[in-house]
């Protein structure tokens, strides 16, 4: 992050400020001090250009009220944001609660003890509840319509502060002698908290503050700590919970007078004077919540009393003497930019994980990604790397099983959208992280590691098997700072060397296609070689840089010290023409070459010599390190590329990140494009060549040569594609010198240039409709083609009408708008998709004309039965693959449907004898199954009668044998004997088609009879087919006439059972 002041606001009559509070959400700020002064302020951005967004819009103060009320110094203030309350104290005890009524601050309540003074003041996370404490130990909780929830009177205490946890279940009191109380939220008594901080500290102590962040944004990591509390002598310990045993420690060095987090807990400003100086020195010092020290802000003036976050976390405001200094704060926000897609992360209060959001930025479109402990994101190319703390439950594939070691970070290759291509597990602490088109190096503070990555899509198929053993192959190295590698890679892959300490440790590095910058806390800068790492050279700087950047050439290193000021490293001597003593003026001496409160930086992909920078809230393009003027704008830079820069405005972004706008990407012309453009609109083309041969750039000569072409100077024109080395530009010039005529030319050129209504028209002054229909047809708006079609005088092309239909077809079956898309295929006359589309509407009455009307043996009558037979229309179907002479397919889909009659019956006609087999099988796999009906009903599908007919006999025998349902048992015989009886009808049926004109009907008769003879192997079943049928209607009938007294008539029937 770097901070710098941005801005002063004097309080009248110079009184002193002892404490200023800022309104997260609504923006109010409010400062109290002496003579009971108590102002409230808001600070507004006022600007019409869409550009000027954040803190490049020019802020002026629209609210500026001196509330009346207080006779004492203003010693407390504290918002209550859900309900736009303000509390404020004084010195005298007086609270007074005041409430926004149409744009003005008035009383709403007051209250006085008239015995202590109020020390603290503090709202619970909801704005529900208020604590007061005052000095003599009186404390008084109420809720936000002024009544008292409770009181208590803590005897011979002095109390000094008060905090809320975030559940608001738990209170913190600070004590005068620096102790710190924990209650419930009833105001019982529940421990006194460890202060390990203060361990060998002698002498009077007290607090500086208390700070628990609610967690309103999510947290930076799992387990995150949140509450802080920091001591007047610069100690401070930052905890998870207040029963924390092993809380962060941080010891700022400094006389504390005010702490508190930033909007999102990631961020804590400890605000005082540095101790030891022969002059006070009022210092902002920010941390991270693990104590990381970020950056020192120095503030003029004497005293420094409080400190107070803006509520997106982009300013501070800081109570010094009888002035409020502001500062500006550039975030290190975790984002990146790759093939037009902008990466940022942020965190929300519902989950624990980053959400880590690509947004396309030409498409508009956005995919979300969670990822847990996200420590950065660095992107290059098409690519971006995500480097994480490993979790455990993540498989450990690259990790070093047979060390034992198990690694503790991940870096994961992701593409634009998000999708991990590859992941590699690592030992070291990845905190730098840069990349290449094909490296990515990681830094701790002792070592570096490299791992040449491969993208999927180039790898062959042997390649792709080996990647699982690529570590052996040395695409992965490790080095530690203090050796000095030759470039050559034997050896494995051992993280052991990484952890030796170092005097000296690393603090930034960069790299390009060949050369790799590392950065050390010292001031001496390491160049390597790449891809085989060795050391070339080392330089030493009179800085520690915070950021390293090499432009496209490797020549020129650009360093951003720790205190934001630029400065500049040759690694490659210059020409000699730019060595000697007058020519240092042309190209700018990079020694001198010095910018303060400098915060980005970006080299142009294309010009060794051009870069862009922020300064505060102006951005310069410099060009031989000489400025243009700068451009207001809070952006963070993403591209620089053909003259132009490409700029992010995260901060807005991040106010509501899952609604990325278009607005927030900004695109700035430098100048030599803004010139060259103006000249020749203005001046004229010559002079635009001459500036543009002075200033060489192939996208200025891209713009001479489009402007020479709008203008038909095709000599001009072809030059100019020819120095920026557009091969199409100078082809299409060629063809437009082989036009005579000067309209066609001017047609030709609007085409090029998208202006395609124009150039339509102008083909159509020519009487060129065809030229018109071509190219209509290259932008494939066949709607139009078929308009020119028709409205032509002559005769139109009939092929190229099919072909418009056809293709106007495809464009509703894409949409699968099947109704209209059929009707353009009828008039294409495109079977293929008319089938398609019948099949999708389920109009199967069209696809059935459609299969009738096409001839016979047509390559499209097999899709179509395959269609039937897939909704199960079994006679179309087999009309179908009869019609393209294919009976076996028709013969499968009978059997598919069940069709078995069908089936045989295509099979005798055909002479197929597989179908017999066929059914065999299918009818033994249904008995296997235990299934014999649906067997018995498969042969008589089939009218294969007589293995029907034994089948059920043995059914029949089988139901017999048990002897409990003879009714039944009768049944299925009656079955068995009628199927015997088909048997008869068909061997019958079949000898009178044979004997057709032959001999009599006799003569048949006897000749089906040999035949049923000859082929029954049963005989005994054929010809007695319903003495089993018989037998049990005698039996039932007996039985009938036994239980109704017949005995006579029983005894009779019972004999005829036994006779037959």
């Amino acid at each position: 992050m770097f901070i710098y002041l941005s801005k002063k606001i004097a309080i009248p009559n110079n009184i002193r400020l002892k404490c200023v509070s800022w309104n997260k959400d609504q923006g109010f700020i409010a400062c109290g001090g002496d003579e009971g002064l108590l102002k409230v302020l808001k600070l507004e951005t006022q600007t019409d250009d869409a550009k000027l967004k954040g803190l490049a819009a020019p802020s002026n103060l629209s609210m500026n009220q001196t509330l009346e009320g207080h006779s004492g110094a203003v010693q407390v203030v504290t918002w209550n944001e859900q309900y736009q309350k303000l509390t404020t104290s004084d010195q005298n005890g007086l609270i007074i609660v005041w409430m926004l009524y149409k744009g003005c601050w008035y009383e709403e309540m007051i209250n006085n003890r008239n015995k202590s003074v109020v020390r603290s003041m503090s709202w619970n996370a909801d704005g529900q509840k208020i604590c007061i404490v005052y000095e003599d130990g009186a404390v008084i909780v109420g809720s936000v319509d002024g009544n008292r929830i409770w009181g208590k009177e803590l005897k011979g205490i002095q109390l000094a502060h008060v905090a809320w946890s975030p559940d608001s279940k738990i209170l913190l009191f600070g004590m005068a002698n620096g102790e710190i109380h924990i209650y419930d939220n009833q105001g019982n008594f529940i421990m006194k908290m460890t202060v390990s901080c203060l361990h060998n500290v002698t002498g009077a102590i007290s607090i500086a503050g208390i700070h628990w962040y609610a967690g309103s944004e999510g947290y930076v990591e799992p387990d995150c700590p949140c509450l802080a509390i920091c001591f007047d002598n610069g100690r401070c310990q930052v905890m998870r919970y207040e029963g924390d045993e092993s809380p962060v420690f941080i010891d700022t060095l400094m006389n504390v007078a005010s702490i508190q987090w930033n909007q999102c807990g990631s961020v804590l400003a400890v605000a005082g004077s540095l101790r030891g100086m022969e002059k006070e020195v009022n210092v902002v010092q920010f941390y991270t919540p693990f104590g990381e020290h970020l950056r020192t802000l120095k503030v003029p003036g004497k005293q420094m009393t409080e400190v107070a976050w803006e509520g997106g976390g982009l300013r501070i405001g800081l109570a010094v003497d009888s002035y409020i200094y502001f500062a500006n704060i550039r975030p290190d926000y975790k984002w990146g930019y790759c093939s037009n897609t902008v990466v940022y992360a942020y965190t929300k209060p519902d989950r624990l994980e980053y959400c880590v959001v690509f947004w396309d930025t030409k498409n508009n479109e956005k995919f979300v990604k969670y990822v847990k402990s996200l420590m950065s994101i660095t992107t290059s190319g098409d690519f971006c790397i995500l480097a994480t703390k490993a979790d455990d439950t993540h498989p450990q594939e690259d990790a070093d099983v047979e060390s034992g070691n198990n690694a503790m970070y991940v870096l994961v290759l992701c593409n634009s959208i998000g999708t991990p291509l590859d992941s590699k597990y690592i030992d070291i602490d990845p905190l730098f992280v840069t990349m290449t088109k094909t490296h990515v190096i990681a830094a701790s503070k002792e070592a570096f590691y490299t791992w040449q990555y491969r993208v999927a899509k180039k790898l062959t198929a042997m390649e792709i098997n080996q990647v699982s053993r690529t570590r052996k192959e040395g695409r992965e190295r490790v080095y530690h700072i203090d050796d000095s590698p030759s470039g050559t890679t034997e050896g494995p892959l051992d993280f052991a060397k990484a952890f030796t300490a170092t005097r000296d440790p690393i603090c930034c590095i960069t790299a390009t296609d060949k050369t790799l910058i590392v950065g050390r806390e010292s001031g001496t800068i390491h160049k390597y070689s790449l891809p085989n790492v060795a050391l070339v050279q080392k330089y030493s700087l009179n800085c520690r840089a915070y950021q390293l950047s090499l432009n496209c050439t490797s020549s020129r290193l650009a360093i951003i010290d720790i205190a934001g000021v630029l400065t500049f490293l040759d690694l490659e001597v210059r020409s000699s023409s730019d060595d000697g003593s007058g020519s240092q003026a042309g190209t700018g001496d990079p020694s001198k070459f010095e910018r303060k409160d400098v915060w980005d930086m970006l080299w142009a992909n294309d010009n060794p010599d051009l870069f862009a920078m922020m300064e505060k809230t102006r951005m310069y393009v410099f060009r031989n390190l000489d400025p243009e003027e700068p451009i207001q704008t809070s952006g963070y830079i993403c591209n620089f590329e053909d003259l132009e820069i490409k700029s992010v405005l995260l901060d807005e972004i991040m106010k509501d990140p899952e609604r990325p706008n278009k607005d927030y990407l900004i695109n700035f012309e430098i100048r030599s494009l803004r010139d060259s453009r103006a000249l020749i609109e203005k001046v004229g083309i010559e002079d635009a060549s001459q500036f543009i041969e002075d200033n060489p750039h192939p996208r200025l000569w891209r713009l001479l040569a489009e402007a020479a072409l709008q203008k038909l100077d095709l000599k001009t024109a072809e030059q100019a594609f020819v120095r920026c080395k557009d091969y199409q530009g100078i082809e299409f010039v060629k063809s437009l010198g082989n036009l005579q005529s000067e309209a066609m030319k001017q047609a030709e050129v609007a085409a090029y240039f998208g202006r395609f209504e124009e150039a339509e028209r102008m083909y159509l002054d020519m009487d060129r409709r065809d030229l018109a229909i071509s190219l209509r047809i290259k932008l494939g708006d066949w709607f139009r083609v078929l308009q020119l079609l028709k409205t032509g005088s002559g005769d139109c092309d009939d092929a190229l009408l099919e072909q418009a239909y056809n293709a106007i077809g495809d464009y509703f079956a894409d949409r699968q708008k099947w109704v209209n898309a059929v009707q353009y295929y009828l008039q294409g006359r495109n079977q293929e998709r008319l089938a398609e589309c019948y099949y999708m509407l389920e109009d199967y009455d069209g696809l059935e004309r459609l299969a009738s009307s096409l001839p016979e043996n047509h390559k499209l009558l097999p899709d179509i039965g395959q269609m039937f037979v897939t909704v199960g229309m079994c006679e179309q179907t087999v009309n179908a693959y009869l019609k393209c002479n294919q009976p076996k397919a028709a013969v499968d889909a009978c059997v598919h449907l069940n069709q078995w009659n069908k089936a045989v019956e295509l099979a005798k006609n055909h002479n197929m004898k597989e179908i017999n087999s066929l059914l065999a099988k299918y009818a033994s796999h249904l008995l296997e199954k235990n299934k014999p009906l649906e067997a018995v009903e498969l042969y008589r599908k089939a009218h294969h009668f007589l293995e029907a007919a034994k089948l059920m006999f043995k059914i029949a025998d089988e139901e017999a044998k048990r002897r409990t349902r003879p009714l039944r048992v009768k049944k299925l015989y009656v079955l068995a004997a009628l199927l015997v009886e088909n048997y008869h009808s068909q061997v019958k049926t079949s000898q009178q088609n044979k004997a057709k004109g032959k001999t009599s009907e006799a003569t048949s008769a006897l000749a089906g009879l040999l035949e049923e003879d000859a082929t029954s192997s049963d005989n005994r079943m054929v010809d007695s087919a319903w003495r089993g049928a018989e037998a049990y209607h005698f039996f039932l009938l007996a039985q009938r006439q036994l239980y109704e007294g017949y005995m006579v008539k029983a005894m009779k029937t019972g004999m005829k059972r036994h006779g037959k």
